[in-house]
């Protein structure tokens, strides 16, 4: 049997992507737990170039970067559920939306919640920007790629777990049914569906909520 090991972070929402396609897989895997703040020799020697969480380790060949990795196990095993869809324009599509997530919509929205000041209500506006963007996609699908969870949901977990319970944490409250219907549906199908795969909500509230009054002290 290959051997597959994946170092990351417990709480970390790139790391459970990672997860959550292994498990779509039925892989089994070795997890090994990184510490930020203090990255191990490891994980500095397979990801020289980022240094960061995750590395997936495949019979000794390191593959970084969550949205790459997701791609590599879809290629590698044929069991389980399709991430990415089989028509290449479905594919381009899946790929464009999952990118648009790391590239605009994480930052965007970790700083609305997270970064107080003047900023904070130009940072805000974006936000919801790339809300409305996501919500627009979403009108009339079950997930983004129509019925069956793919690349993009997966990649969206951040949204739908992370950032719902960081605005609880802070007191914010962007995404509402009035304002994002497509996409509050979204976020109760793919929470109700994948619970399984997802982190321990109170475990994970406790942590960014130390996160958060650390940040906080630390201004």
């Amino acid at each position: 049997m290959a051997e597959v090991k994946l170092f990351g972070a417990w709480g970390s929402p790139f790391t459970h992507r990672v997860e959550m396609a292994l498990k779509l897989k039925g892989v089994e895997y070795e997890f090994i737990e990184e510490d930020v703040r203090n990255k191990s020799p490891q994980l500095l020697q397979y990801n020289p170039v980022h240094k960061k969480i995750p590395v997936l380790l495949h019979d000794g060949k390191p593959i970084a970067e969550s949205l790459l990795i997701l791609e590599y196990i879809d290629e590698t095993w044929e069991d389980g559920p399709s991430i990415l869809p089989k028509h290449p324009y479905d594919r381009a599509m899946a790929r464009f939306w999952a990118k648009f997530l790391d590239d605009k919509c994480v930052t965007t929205l970790w700083k609305a919640c997270w970064i107080p000041g003047e900023e904070h209500v130009k940072d805000k506006e974006e936000a919801e920007d790339c809300l409305k963007l996501i919500d627009n996609e979403l009108k009339g699908k079950k997930f983004f790629g129509g019925d069956n969870i793919g690349l993009a949901d997966i990649a969206a977990n951040f949204i739908a777990f992370w950032f719902v319970i960081i605005g609880e944490v802070v007191g914010i409250e962007l995404m509402t049914k009035d304002k994002f219907p497509n996409l509050c549906a979204w976020i109760d199908e793919f929470v109700s569906s994948y619970k399984e795969y997802l982190p321990d909500r109170d475990k994970l509230t406790e942590v960014i909520r130390a996160r958060y009054l650390e940040a906080s002290a630390a201004k």
